[in-house]
Formats: C-alpha cells, structure tokens, sequence
C-alpha cells in the first residue's frame, strides 16, 4: 500500500472501488457511511465563494485592464458554447446508434405528471449577473454575481495604483490562506468520496440498472469519447499541450466531479490542478474556472442528447431532421442558464424535451438513474472546464508576446 501515500489520486480511486464493494455487499446499511460523503461536501461548499472571491480579485487586478479582460471572457464564452454545441450532437450520435429506449420494457406510472422545471432564459441569466446587494450574493453562492462583484473591485484596485495596493495585499493574503484551506480539504476527499459513492451504489443496485444499462453505456461511451477527441484536439491544436499530460493533470479534480457530481463544488480542486500541473496562470484560472463552472456544461449537453433521443424511441417517436437540430440548439443555449450543482441537467432536460414537444413524462425514466448518468456529466463538465482555461491561457500568452513583439 506504500503506492498510494502521498498519492491522492490513487486514495481516491481506491477510496472508489471500496465504496462499490461496500455498497454492494452492505447495501442495506450504506446510510452509515453517507454523513462521511455529506461532510466532505459541506467543507468543498464552505471554501468555494471566499476561493473564487479572492482569487478572482487578484487575478483581475494583475490582468492589467479591462480590455485584457474583455478578451478572456469572449474567448472563454465562444469555447464553451462550441464544445457544448459538439457535445450535444455526440450525445444524439450515440443516442441514434446504441437506441437505449427501443424496446425497452420500463413502466412508467402515467398517472403522475411531470412538471417542467423552470430554467432561465439568456437575457434573465445575464441581468441576473449584476447582484443588487453583493453580500447577499456572497451569502447565498450566487457564483455568477460573486463574480461580477470581484470583477470590479479588481478592476478599481488596478485603476487606483498604488492607493489600492492595499486592498490588493488584503486579498493576495487572503488567497494564499483558501488556497492552504483547499490543500487541508482535500487530504479528506478519499473519505468523504467513499461516503459519497458507497450509498449510490447501495440504493440502486443492479435491479434497477439492468433495463437501463444501454442508456448508462451510451452516455459513458459518449462522454469518454468526447474527452478524448474534443479536448484532446482542443489542447493540442490551440495550446500545444500533450493529450495525455493534460488529462493526466486534471484526473484528481475529474474524479472528485465524478463522485461529487458538482462542477461548482469540484471548483477548488479544477483551481489547484490547473494550476499545479497543467501550469495555467492564476488570472486565467481565477477567471475562466468559475465562469465555466457555471455556463459550461458540456457533460449535461451530452446527457440532453441521449436522454431526448432514449425517451422518443421509448415512446416510438421519430424526429425529424429540424426537431434535431432544435435538440441541439435548445440544448446549447439551456446550458447557460444551468447551474452546476447536482440535478441541474433534469431541469434542462425538461426545457429541451418540451422545444420538440415529447412528453414530460419521459423523465420518469431518467430520474431513477439521475444520479448515476450525473457522475458522467460531472467529470465531463470539470474536464471541459479545465481544457478551455488550458486554450484560453495559451491564446492569452501569445496575444502577450505579439505584444511585446510589436512594441
């Protein structure tokens, strides 16, 4: 066992296959265990706001201007909806191939009926940005106003020279110790994933998974496959990274979004990898990770496009060609408006299945495996994250070098 010390990442998946066996031959007593899981999630939430806050602060006011600034978050924004744009149609690809709802012999009690969740549209998800009282956003991890918030005071502290010095120093300081706090959490997170994955596997057991094996498969398939040729051709054309060093780097914060399934939640530890081993600025990290955190959402993409594509031919419904691409424009766009917290891909999933008009009921199929298809989207999501602030800081270094070539 010397292997693993001082190997988180090892801990980690060790800490994972002992949970399935814990939850298999102890299924019945797994609730023992989950306050374990509840913990280590509670400590990721408690450092994510001061994290972002500081860090983004920072990141800011070392950016130099608001103009440097424009240029990151434009970048950022267009990689996250292209990838998300691709990952969709591989959902729909594999979806269309494997056909996880033909045939299928589920039953689904059509004397409940399911609401529609309610999604923000684009315009309400960018006034909702500008926080009307911005402790309240800290206060509540309003991750999107928290960032409009430090996006300011980054930018007047800059402006200000050295009579914001200060207030920089404050939160230089104040980063350096979430960073260290991050550092003290993370030594926990093969217990806290063993609380997390044991009662999954003993609340679902194989009794429920065997009919919806294919619809498990195709986003598993869709998902790995995804990773590796859209990111790994993403870091490597745009950023002359090696494939396998980057997903070598972020494999740590992969695994705890997969335990986890919470983009937000795995936050400090995509900042830290990053960081660490994939070299990317603090700046770019500290601005391109929250952001993604919160619009990038190419694993519930993935999730929309097999999921629409399971419940159609579940209920023998064939879509045309224009309801497809409806699917995957809806499926974009809804991404924005996702909050990446566990669940949020079944809120999205009802706004798309309603653009193209099949029943709502059809979630009921989904539901009961949510939380295993989320782990999938998670560790995509995370990953997706991790490759666009990899691109986007390479651009950004030589947009710099041009720069200083010019001048």
């Amino acid at each position: 066992m010397k292997f693993l010390k001082g190997n988180l990442i090892g801990q980690i998946f060790a800490a994972f296959v002992l949970a399935i066996a814990f939850g298999t031959l102890f299924s019945n007593h797994t609730h023992l265990v989950q306050p374990l899981g509840d913990l280590f999630l509670r400590l990721i939430k408690f450092i994510i706001i001061p994290l972002i806050l500081s860090t983004l602060i920072v990141g800011v006011a070392n950016s130099g201007n608001v103009k440097n600034l424009g240029k990151l978050g434009g970048k950022s924004i267009l990689y996250y909806l292209s990838t998300t744009f691709l990952a969709v149609s591989i959902g729909l690809f594999f979806a269309f191939v494997i056909k996880p709802g033909a045939n299928l012999d589920v039953s689904v009690d059509s004397g409940e009926t399911v609401k529609p969740g309610e999604t923000e549209g684009i315009v309400d998800t960018f006034l909702n940005i500008v926080p009307t009282n911005p402790f309240q956003s800290l206060v509540e991890g309003s991750v999107l106003q928290v960032i409009f918030f430090a996006l300011f005071i980054g930018i007047a502290v800059t402006s200000l020279g050295n009579k914001g010095k200060p207030v920089y120093d404050f939160f230089e300081s104040f980063a350096q110790v979430m960073y260290k706090i991050t550092a003290m959490v993370m030594k926990v997170a093969p217990i806290g994933v063993f609380g997390l994955i044991a009662p999954v596997v003993g609340d679902h057991g194989l009794s429920i998974l065997a009919p919806l094996l294919k619809i498990i498969l195709a986003m598993a398939i869709a998902s790995i496959l995804h990773a590796i040729i859209v990111y790994s051709i993403a870091v490597k054309a745009f950023a002359n990274m090696n494939p396998i060093k980057f997903f070598k780097g972020i494999s740590e914060a992969a695994l705890v979004g997969f335990s986890t399934c919470s983009s937000a939640g795995t936050l400090p530890v995509t900042m830290k990898n990053t960081q660490e081993n994939l070299g990317v600025s603090r700046t770019t990290s500290s601005f391109v990770l929250p952001l993604g955190a919160t619009i990038n959402m190419d694993g519930a993409a993935i999730y929309q496009g097999i999921a629409v594509m399971f419940v159609a031919q579940f209920y023998g419904v064939n879509l045309s060609f224009m309801e497809l691409l409806i699917v995957v424009i809806t499926a974009t766009l809804a991404s924005i408006g996702s909050a990446g917290v566990p669940g949020a891909g079944l809120v999205m999933l009802t706004m798309v299945l309603a653009s193209v008009n099949l029943p709502l009921e059809g979630i009921a199929l989904v539901a009961a495996i949510d939380r295993i298809l989320d782990m999938f989207r998670t560790a995509v999501n995370v990953v997706g994250d991790a490759s666009a602030c990899v691109v986007v800081d390479s651009k950004k270094e030589e947009d710099e070098k041009t720069v200083a070539t010019a001048s």
